[in-house]
């Protein structure tokens, strides 16, 4: 009894340890998140403690700031079409690695993989130095090549091991059946690997969104979110910069929501 006694309170110590370990995680990880909410919604220019009220004036200058609504603007067109390359050139890129044998095949894999492991400044000059030699104009469609650049190493390495995974018997049944080459690819390989696709693309999307030192080295007149959030900061940080990162949380979560019921529409 005394042991049995003796296991059941280590036990109980070691759930409540376990517990405040996950707590203090939590609040490590979250905690900024919800101070930058908080802020959003003071009424005092100065983030100090106690807040002075509750107010929706910050947001209000937002929405009138004709600079950040225009940056806001460019940071969507950027990820956006970014992400869309990543994914018409990343998801071709992928099978042929699957599906095909050719010369150079590991080291066409590697240098796929590099630009995920190349500090993005090296990654931004590299590409500034092609577009000068090049001649290319600086504008937010180098900054789009960039980004894809930069991140397609994300979709080819998502894409390639849910392809890894497939079982290639499904495509054999569907062909001995009579199914033609694109309505196995539409019914039995697409449906497999579409959470990776999605997946691959939002985390593409929210990379490409807040990408700092290549769009430094690859913008234009135009400046994205994140330029314009730097180049404000140095100035202090102000409650109108906590607005604007209230608000690209709550899209965030609402991207994960969406994503979340995609990909449980999908399995259904």
């Amino acid at each position: 009894m005394a042991t049995t006694s003796q296991a059941l309170t280590a036990r109980r110590i070691g759930d409540g340890v376990f517990g405040a370990a996950l707590v203090a995680i939590l609040a490590y990880l979250y905690l900024p998140v919800a101070v930058l909410i908080i802020f959003s919604f003071n009424d005092s220019n100065t983030l100090t403690l106690p807040l002075s009220g509750f107010t929706l004036k910050w947001y209000e200058e937002l929405f009138a700031n004709s600079d950040l609504k225009k940056a806001l603007f460019n940071s969507f067109y950027v990820a956006t079409l970014a992400t869309a390359l990543t994914v018409i050139i990343g998801v071709p890129a992928a099978f042929a690695l699957d599906r095909l044998s050719f010369p150079g095949k590991t080291l066409f894999r590697r240098l796929v993989l590099l630009p995920l492991v190349l500090p993005g400044i090296i990654t931004g000059i590299a590409m500034l130095n092609l577009f000068k030699i090049m001649g290319f104009r600086l504008s937010l469609e180098t900054v789009i090549i960039g980004h894809a650049t930069a991140l397609l190493s994300v979709v080819v390495t998502q894409v390639f091991a849910r392809l890894q995974r497939l079982n290639r018997n499904l495509e054999e049944a569907a062909a001995d059946l009579g199914a033609k080459p694109w309505e196995t690819f539409l019914y039995i390989v697409l449906p497999n690997i579409r959470s990776a696709i999605i997946g691959s693309a939002l985390l593409s999307f929210t990379l490409s969104f807040d990408e700092i030192p290549v769009t430094f080295f690859l913008t234009g007149r135009d400046n994205t979110l994140p330029m314009y959030i730097w180049s404000t900061m140095r100035r202090g940080i102000t409650p109108e910069i906590n607005a604007v990162g209230t608000l690209i949380v709550a899209a965030s979560l609402v991207l994960i929501a969406l994503s979340v019921w995609m990909l449980r529409s999908n399995e259904r």
